[in-house]
């Protein structure tokens, strides 16, 4: 029943919104091939199939996977140096290391991603969408402009009036008509590459399979498919958000996988999920797995069928639309929350907005905000207190804190067994002992007082904190 809703609960909307996307599509196939330095036709190709295979095994309904900045600069370099058979072969390896990872439940790893860093990552990709879209303005006349007003116009009023028909697709077929009408002298879509007619067409690699060869790929293999990962994980969170629903992250991992064997044997580069073009698809009215296919099997019939016409598109019609995606994607909410949120926090954002624009690098910038949010968590957490109370010829010495390697060597120095009375007891009820450094420190008191010929009574551990002592080999009493 849920099956068949993700395919046919929402239609008419899935397949309108597969046809918005299916055309935004096109000029980024085309530049991410530009980008790999392949012929534009492997990028379109790599979003058809990609596209079409994740539809069924994907584990987010409504999210678009295709042919992505982040992975084609990944491939260049192969490319350029070995050629589009070993690029395929990658593609095909990093898609068996995805589905090995998925099945690994590399999925959970995503909860360890904290808010600021995915508020970073949001707002980064909206400005890298938003920067992409600046070098259409060099050299444009007036036209460009008021194309692209246009289309930003129909996008954002349009809606006040009807939601039969998704803005952005109103907006692109509008104003091409508009510029064909009056024979306007801007850029259009067939201009970026030639739109062959050449359906994708199974392709075994031809390589030797050799340690040599493997050697070559394996280093780019991983590259792609952790970047991947974590950029279609990060968007099915996202996704999530948007549309307040569950994704199966574990299944997303697989099914990227997959999508990328089948695609690197239909002769496409690898890719993941979009964050632009599935906001445009949520946007436009997309939800189910329909629309994701409708995507990738309009992409193909433009191909086969529609060429001519579609390279008659303006590109300031699709930039305008690529302009509403950077806005919508932006989360602004996140700048007038900053004197309200900790200031580790914003850093932590800053950080890795700065990092991934800079870079236009992904992995890179989510990796440096996570050990920054890591460094600052540990950080708040290695206090420690120790209280100290003296009654009925006994001192008690009251642990609050968290009790691990970070601050085991703390705990030792609030001791001093030879001015203490003979008895003490040590109480943990508010505190927790997480790992073996911690109760080497228990451990390491107790036996300075027994030198001293002193008595130790440790209190108040809980269950778990009394298996990690037991399990270190070192002995504690349970106290009473």
């Amino acid at each position: 029943m849920e099956l068949r809703k993700q395919w046919f609960g929402n239609v008419r909307g899935d397949v309108l919104s597969g046809v918005t996307v299916a055309l935004a599509l096109i000029p980024e196939a085309i530049g991410f091939s530009i980008v790999a330095g392949v012929d534009p036709i492997v990028g379109l190709h790599a979003s058809i199939v990609i596209a079409i295979v994740i539809a069924f095994v994907g584990g987010r309904a409504g999210m678009i996977s295709a042919a992505t900045g982040a992975m084609a600069v990944l491939m260049g370099g192969l490319y350029r140096d070995h050629g589009m058979e070993y690029l395929l072969a990658a593609g095909v390896l990093a898609g068996i290391i995805q589905v090995g990872l998925g099945a690994l439940g590399i999925g959970r790893f995503i909860t360890f991603i904290p808010k600021p860093v995915m508020t970073g990552f949001v707002n980064a990709l909206a400005i890298i969408i938003f920067m992409a879209q600046l070098p259409q303005f060099v050299g444009a006349g007036p036209a460009m402009y008021a194309i692209v007003a246009g289309t930003l116009a129909i996008i954002y009023i349009l809606p006040r009036f009807t939601r039969a028909v998704p803005a952005p697709l109103v907006a692109i077929i509008v104003m091409s008509l508009v510029a064909v009408w009056l024979g306007l002298d801007i850029k259009t879509v067939g201009e970026m590459g030639e739109l062959s007619s050449t359906p994708p067409l199974f392709h075994i690699p031809q390589i030797d399979l050799t340690w040599s060869m493997l050697g070559t790929i394996l280093p780019v293999s991983v590259s792609l498919a952790l970047v991947g990962l974590l950029e279609s994980l990060l968007t099915a969170t996202i996704m999530d958000d948007m549309t307040e629903t569950k994704s199966n992250k574990n299944a997303e991992a697989r099914g990227q996988g997959i999508a990328n064997i089948v695609n690197g044997f239909f002769g496409g580069m690898a890719g993941c999920a979009m964050i632009g073009q599935s906001v445009i698809n949520i946007k436009s009215g997309g939800r189910g797995r329909l629309s994701t296919f409708t995507a990738g099997a309009f992409l193909l019939i433009i191909l086969l069928l529609l060429g001519g016409i579609v390279s008659q598109i303006p590109l300031a019609a699709l930039v305008g639309v690529m302009v509403m995606v950077s806005i919508g994607t932006f989360d602004w909410s996140s700048l007038y929350r900053m004197n309200k949120i900790p200031l580790a926090d914003t850093i932590v954002m800053l950080v890795v907005v700065g990092i991934v624009v800079a870079t236009d690098n992904l992995s890179i910038g989510v990796g440096a905000g996570v050990v920054l949010s890591t460094l600052h968590f540990g950080w708040k957490i290695a206090k420690l207190n120790v209280e100290e109370e003296t009654g009925g010829g006994v001192k008690v010495y009251k642990v609050r804190g968290q009790m691990f390697f970070g601050t085991a060597s703390h705990f030792v120095d609030y001791f001093s067994p030879a001015g203490d009375p003979d008895r003490i007891a040590i109480d943990f009820s508010q505190s927790h002992v997480w790992d073996h450094s911690a109760a080497s420190a228990v451990a390491r008191v107790k036996l300075e007082y027994y030198k001293h010929g002193k008595q130790v009574d440790i209190r108040g551990l809980n269950d778990e904190s009394r298996v990690t002592i037991e399990k270190s080999g070192l002995s504690a009493p349970s106290g009473h």
